[in-house]
């Protein structure tokens, strides 16, 4: 099963498949954060049978959906096991957040937590990845962060009440 991706300058990009059944499947990921979704004919991949569009919300939650966490089938047993209890969490920066300002290495999360900090998504999606110590938390940037469900469960208490006050991230 192979996903095609394809650049869209000043639009964002669009990933394409074609599924085990012969469906064509088409998703384009605005940089605005919208999806647009489509399920082309399966004997015509030309003719686009039906489309959806959600925001980034909507696109989360039924990702969550699909990717077995609101429930996951049996048959996803052995993927469980080969991850582990491996989560991956976003978290938003709000600007009256206490920790805007803050460094990684400041808030020592993963010594705090066990939780890591793998990417920091800024303004106009610029992206770190697996970025340091010294890196900056601003406001209206988005956290991923992996661990543990203990782990993001410490991750959020740490970030949202802090040791002598509230730094504060809400989970998106």
């Amino acid at each position: 099963m192979n996903i095609r991706e394809i650049e869209l300058p000043g639009i964002g990009k669009k990933f394409e498949m074609i599924t085990r059944a012969g469906d064509k499947v088409v998703v384009i990921v605005h940089d605005d954060g919208r999806r647009e979704c489509y399920h082309f004919e399966h004997g015509d991949p030309s003719a686009s049978r039906s489309m959806v569009t959600l925001d980034d919300d909507e696109s989360r939650l039924l990702a969550g959906i699909i990717g077995g966490m609101a429930y996951a089938p049996k048959a996803l047993e052995t993927i469980e096991m080969a991850l582990g209890d491996l989560i991956l969490e976003w978290y938003r920066v709000e600007p009256s957040f206490k920790c805007v300002g803050k460094t990684i290495g400041e808030l020592d999360v993963r010594q705090s937590t066990g939780a890591t900090i793998i990417a920091v998504i800024g303004r106009g999606a610029a992206k770190q990845v697996n970025p340091g110590p010294e890196t900056l938390l601003i406001a209206d940037s988005v956290l991923v962060v992996a661990g543990e469900r203990g782990q993001q469960k410490l991750f959020k208490e740490m970030i949202m009440n802090g040791r002598d006050g509230a730094y504060g991230l809400h989970r998106i």
